[in-house]
């Protein structure tokens, strides 16, 4: 499914006859035998064989949807649990391929990827191979029961670690652009649509979700915890604000940069603009090296500073994580 194509004018990259889906079941065996022939008296054509791209595709897709066998195993425990892993495995490769061969639903004008039954058979098989396979890879971690001890002492201590909460963030911001890719299939392709489609998506993602949440976001459910204002020990619409706000600054800034830049060499004359357009885009790059060197520098003494400080955004909006 990934990468996403650069354009979304993916029909003028591909030839007219272009053909979107296999529905032939094991033509994967046919392309391993096709690009790297096997003489079964000679050894070192096997070898040839794991090699080769086609081959090396099947591992992969096979070892994709595997950790997802191993946690399905992990959380039922039980091995009468395997039809879970099987359509599990199964729905999960079925909407990759329904994503590919719908061009992200619209997003693309052309799909950008093969719909292909074989992708559904080897990803159904890794995940469904994770989940037999799953105790040998578990003896090396700690049980559940274990994990969920230590779970429910930290949910007794109230104590959210930085980690969880850096985490929260990043899957925070992996909806922010799955929104704003929805959104962007309804308005013009074009920097300034697409600021302002992601400006629309952080609103609801960072802010209105949170606030009729009762300061949960997409990525504190995961990692079960809220953000809750530090004086009255409930969120409040005012410190949930301040908080987007404080998240929302750097990024707008990033943007600025960008567009600033990218108005400087779009080509349009100007001749005042002319003789500053290489110190304007040293500026803006720039800015952009010193806000990120800020803000990693600012996260790794957050990180380990064994939570005695907390993030800026968390500071200025007088905010913190509880598990309450």
């Amino acid at each position: 499914m990934l990468p996403f194509p650069t354009t979304r004018d993916t029909c003028a990259q591909q030839a007219a006859d272009t053909i979107y889906y296999n529905l032939v079941p094991f033509t994967f065996v046919k392309d391993i035998m096709k690009e790297t022939p096997i003489v079964w008296s000679q050894p070192s054509s096997y070898l040839s064989m794991i090699q080769g791209r086609a081959f090396l595709q099947v591992l992969f897709n096979v070892l994709l949807l595997m950790p997802l066998g191993v946690y399905i195993r992990y959380f039922f425990q039980k091995r009468s649990f395997w039809k879970y892993a099987l359509l599990g495995g199964f729905g999960l490769s079925l909407f990759f391929e329904i994503t590919q061969i719908t061009g992200f639903y619209g997003y693309y004008n052309c799909p950008y990827r093969l719909f292909d039954v074989d992708d559904l058979l080897l990803n159904t098989s890794g995940t469904v191979l994770g989940f037999v396979t799953a105790p040998i890879l578990l003896a090396l971690f700690p049980s559940r029961a274990s994990i969920q001890e230590k779970s429910e002492q930290i949910v007794e201590q109230n104590r959210v670690y930085t980690m969880p909460q850096l985490l929260a963030l990043m899957i925070d911001g992996v909806i922010v652009v799955f929104i704003s890719n929805i959104i962007s299939i309804f308005t013009a392709s074009d920097v300034i649509s697409d600021a302002l489609n992601t400006s629309i998506a952080m609103v609801i993602v960072l802010f209105f979700i949170p606030w009729v949440r009762n300061g949960v976001t997409p990525g504190s459910a995961i990692l079960r915890f809220r953000y809750v204002d530090r004086q009255t020990g409930t969120p409040t619409s005012e410190s949930l604000f301040k908080r987007f706000v404080a998240l929302y600054v750097p990024w707008l800034l990033f943007t600025i940069a960008r567009l600033v830049n990218d108005y400087a060499f779009s080509g349009h004359p100007d001749v005042m603009l002319e003789p500053y357009r290489a110190w304007i885009s040293v500026g803006m790059f720039g800015l952009s090296v010193l806000i990120s060197f800020i803000l990693f520098i600012h996260i790794v003494i957050v990180l380990f500073s064994r939570g005695k400080r907390s993030f800026y955004f968390d500071e200025v909006s007088r905010i913190r994580a509880s598990r309450k």
